[in-house]
């Protein structure tokens, strides 16, 4: 028996037991986690002869899926049950006086799309939308991302089709492209709205925000963009000076492309953003790949443009000093009151956005 037929009937057997989520968790940690036994054979294909290597993937993306989707079944199963506890045993009683009213706080991700929004604005950016639903050819393909990207695996995309067309889009970038592809040049657009990956932790979650921004036009260079780019971090974070570095870096739609860092200190246990000795991620961006531009009929040779890509909710705990991003989803209106904002203080640059 391989080792790969050993896994496989190892953990279906376990899936078949009666299990609580922390089990199953902990299953699925210990078949897809960074050092999980299916990623650890992921890893062993390169050094595989060729002609058993093509056999060994085939069979390795079969048993893998087999146990996703096992998984994935057990997880409804339990999810069912928890929801049938749940209405057998709540009952709500419609003869109970109503609730005093207590007026609601604007979200920090929604404040911070607010100040986005405001902030490019001034600068001639108009806001895109797009649907958190996508197919693969805007998500990836048209955004020039090869067939064997990790980014198209499994383990990264939320796909809602067994053919892989149908998609949670990965980030808004798909929305550039919806953009071009149904009007002409030049472009000045941002793109806010949720994304979706397969990640959860302190720092991430399958669900979070983003905000794209595009510019397409004649003579457009990356200087266009590091001084976009200076001015809304300055504005955002409200201050007069900001270090920023450009670091190469990789991504298939642009090119070349840049990874963004800020510097900042600690002062009395707190980041202050602005001229520090540390640097701080803070976003990626490059210059539009000349066959993103082919792709919706744009003519690279006429046209040229920038690209960037924000996490606008890494940007909220920042600016806002909110420690745990899992505290955005768990709808804990005392965390709310605390942090959120006065829904008539609509967020304008003329007299400060947070303030």
């Amino acid at each position: 028996m391989s080792d790969l037929k050993k896994i496989k009937d190892e953990f279906l057997s376990k899936l078949q037991k009666k299990l609580d989520l922390s089990e199953i968790n902990k299953i699925k940690s210990d078949l897809f986690g960074k050092n999980g036994l299916i990623s650890s054979e992921f890893k062993k294909i390169g050094s595989i002869a060729e002609p058993e290597k093509k056999k060994f993937a085939s069979d390795l993306n079969i048993i893998k899926d087999e146990l996703q989707e096992a998984i994935n079944l057990k997880l409804n199963q339990i999810e069912i049950s928890e929801i049938n506890q749940k209405l057998e045993k709540e009952k709500v009683d419609v003869t109970l006086p109503e609730r005093t009213f207590i007026r609601g706080k604007i979200h920090p991700v929604s404040q911070t799309i607010d100040e986005i929004s405001s902030i490019f604005s001034e600068i001639g950016f108009s806001v895109e939308e797009g649907p958190d639903v996508e197919n693969e050819h805007n998500n990836f393909t048209a955004l020039n991302t090869p067939d064997n990207h990790p980014a198209r695996d499994m383990h990264d995309t939320f796909y809602l089709d067994k053919n892989k067309k149908k998609l949670l889009r990965t980030h808004t970038s798909p929305v550039q492209i919806r953009t071009m592809s149904k009007n002409k040049p030049p472009f000045k657009i941002i793109a806010p709205g949720r994304t979706y990956r397969s990640d959860s932790d302190q720092t991430h979650a399958p669900m979070f925000h983003q905000v794209e921004g595009l510019h397409i036009d004649k003579n457009i260079n990356m200087g266009h963009l590091k001084g976009c780019l200076n001015y809304f971090i300055k504005e955002f974070f409200e201050i007069e000076k900001i270090k920023m570095r450009f670091r190469p870096s990789h991504f298939p739609f642009t090119e070349p492309s840049a990874e963004v860092d800020i510097g900042y200190e600690i002062k009395d246990g707190k980041i202050i953003i602005g001229e520090g000795n540390k640097w701080l991620e803070i976003l990626g961006c490059g210059m539009v790949h000349p066959n993103v531009l082919k792709n919706v009929k744009v003519d690279p040779k006429n046209y040229q443009g920038y690209a960037f890509g924000i996490g606008i909710d890494r940007l909220a705990m920042l600016k806002y000093g909110i420690n745990d991003l899992r505290s955005f989803f768990e709808c804990d209106y005392r965390w709310l009151n605390h942090f959120g904002f006065d829904p008539l203080d609509v967020p304008t640059n003329y007299r400060g956005l947070s303030r």
